[in-house]
Parts: structure tokens; C-alpha cells; sequence
């Protein structure tokens, strides 16, 4: 007699697996889902103004010069006549690239650098971990500045300059969680049947790390925005007439413009907060619940 036929005993309900249980943790997180609905519409605006907003980015209106917020300029207007909600979302559009672009060649050489090292022997994970040392010793600020001027300005060198700064702290992470999983049968056993290292990294390596590489590019995203607006506010990211939210809090800088038409920066500046603030909400919600030591639902 099975349990499903013993009288008054109920059957018991199917196991969610780990997937599941991850996703109905992140739903549960009310920070998390916030998040979501603040950077989801922010990403289709961006994404799709051309389709309903009627003005380029560096279109002029030379009877528009400095105007604030109007019916025909939502947003207001710079000061050469050019619509500010139209740079706003060509700026993010611009920001949103630059960070995922060099998040993801970020994302494959931390991995890279971090899965060799666990996966081979002692000299080689010595050398690599040398390496990475150096490059985390050297001071960020300074180290993103000499970059920044060697490369010039444009999309292409600021995605550069930020890929390069971000993967060392990613490979160390990748290291310590393949440092433990070298040590299972299944790798060992692996290993003993003659597989090589492409082997080891992508069908042993990567789906147990895929964890730390979501979390991870979800939070460096939202710092890879904050360094593409640190560059090009100091005029060393994306240069004039492109727009970015880093140049066009620039602005700022002038008295005038800040006093006076604040419609230009203030716009800028709070897209960016939002946009950041929402990133690291879901970071935080994706973080919490792919960690494994949660509570099993």
C-alpha cells in the first residue's frame, strides 16, 4: 500500500528546484522587484525613443535657446537649442552600452583568468594570481585616469578603459568556487578519462559558477555607469556633441547653468540615481537568492 492510499495521510507536494526556489526568493524581495519596475521601463525608453519622441539629440532649435520645460520640450532645452529629454535618452542609451559592453569583456576575462588558475597546476595559478594582485593594487581612481588619457575619448576607449578595471576581483571570486569544485569526483573522475582544460571550463566550470557571474555583472553594471559618467564628466569618456549623462551633468559646472537652468543637469542627475539605485536593488535581490546558504522553501 502505497503512502497515496493510506487513509488521512496526505501526499506530499513536489520539491521545487533550485531555480525555482531562487526566482520565488527574488519575486519575494519587494526591493528587488522595485527595482525592476523602475529600470525596466527606464531600458525600453532608451531603447525605443526614435519610435515616438519627435526630436534628434543634437537636433538645434535656435529659438529654443535655454528654455525650460515647455509643451514642445518636455524636459526643457540646452544651450545651443537642443532637447534635453531627447539627450537624456540618447545619453542612457550610450551609458547602458558602454556598461554591458564592458561588463560582459569584463565577465570573460575574469572568468577566463579565474578558471585557469583553479584548474591548473600550482605555477601556473601563482603566476595568475600575481597578476591579479598587481592589478588590484594599483590605485583605481589614477589607474582609470592614465588609461582614460592614453585612450582617447569615444564609446570604444571608455569601454576599454572600464573592462579593464573591473575583471580581478571577479577572478578571484571565480577561483576560490573553482578551487572546491576541482576537488569532486565528477572533475576528478573527468580529468581521469583524459578531459582537457576547454572541458574543465565549460562543462564543469561554468554552469557552477553561473551564480557569481549574474550577481556580479548585475552590480558591476550599475558601477560600470558611475565610472562612464565620472569619465565623461571630467572630459575623458564620451566626448561632445554625443550625449552622455557623465557631459551633460558637465554643465554643472558652469554658475550660470547652474543657477539659472537647472532643467539641464537636474534631469541627468536624476536618471542616473534612479538607474543605479535600481541596478543594485536587483543585484541585491539576484545576490540573495542564488546564495545557497537561504533558507530551503
Amino acid at each position: 500500500m502505497t503512502d497515496a492510499t493510506i487513509p488521512g495521510k496526505a501526499k506530499k507536494p513536489p520539491s521545487r528546484g533550485p531555480m525555482a526556489r531562487s526566482i520565488a526568493r527574488f519575486t519575494a524581495n519587494r526591493a528587488a522587484m522595485a527595482g525592476l519596475f523602475i529600470f525596466v521601463p527606464i531600458i525600453v525608453a532608451v531603447s525605443t525613443y526614435e519610435l515616438w519622441w519627435p526630436h534628434a539629440p543634437n537636433d538645434i532649435d535656435l529659438l529654443s535657446i535655454n528654455q525650460g520645460p515647455s509643451a514642445a520640450h518636455w524636459l526643457g532645452s540646452d544651450g545651443v537649442g537642443r532637447d534635453v529629454m531627447a539627450r537624456l535618452l540618447q545619453g542612457g542609451r550610450v551609458s547602458m552600452i558602454v556598461a554591458v559592453v564592458s561588463v560582459a569583456i569584463s565577465l570573460v576575462i575574469g572568468y577566463l583568468v579565474g578558471s585557469l588558475a583553479a584548474f591548473s597546476g600550482k605555477l601556473v595559478d601563482g603566476g595568475l594570481m600575481r597578476f591579479v594582485d598587481l592589478a588590484m593594487t594599483l590605485p583605481p581612481v589614477i589607474f582609470l585616469l592614465v588609461l582614460a588619457s592614453i585612450a582617447g575619448t569615444g564609446i570604444w576607449p571608455t569601454i576599454g578603459v572600464i573592462s579593464l578595471l573591473s575583471w580581478p576581483v571577479l577572478s578571484r571570486m571565480v577561483r576560490a568556487r573553482l578551487l572546491e569544485l576541482r576537488e569532486r569526483d565528477f572533475v576528478v573522475a573527468s580529468r581521469g578519462m583524459g578531459a582537457g582544460m576547454g572541458h574543465l571550463l565549460f562543462r564543469h566550470g561554468l554552469p557552477n559558477s553561473i551564480d557569481i557571474l549574474v550577481v556580479y555583472a548585475t552590480l558591476q553594471v550599475a558601477n560600470a555607469i558611475l565610472l562612464e559618467a565620472g569619465l565623461s564628466f571630467l572630459g575623458l569618456g564620451i566626448a561632445p556633441p554625443e550625449a552622455s549623462w557623465g557631459n551633460m551633468l558637465n554643465l554643472a559646472r558652469s554658475t550660470v547653468v547652474l543657477e539659472q537652468y537647472p532643467w539641464q543637469w537636474m534631469f541627468p542627475g536624476a536618471a542616473l540615481v534612479l538607474t543605479v539605485l535600481a541596478i543594485n536593488f536587483i543585484g541585491d535581490g539576484l545576490r540573495d537568492a542564488f546564495d545557497p546558504r537561504a533558507n530551503q522553501n
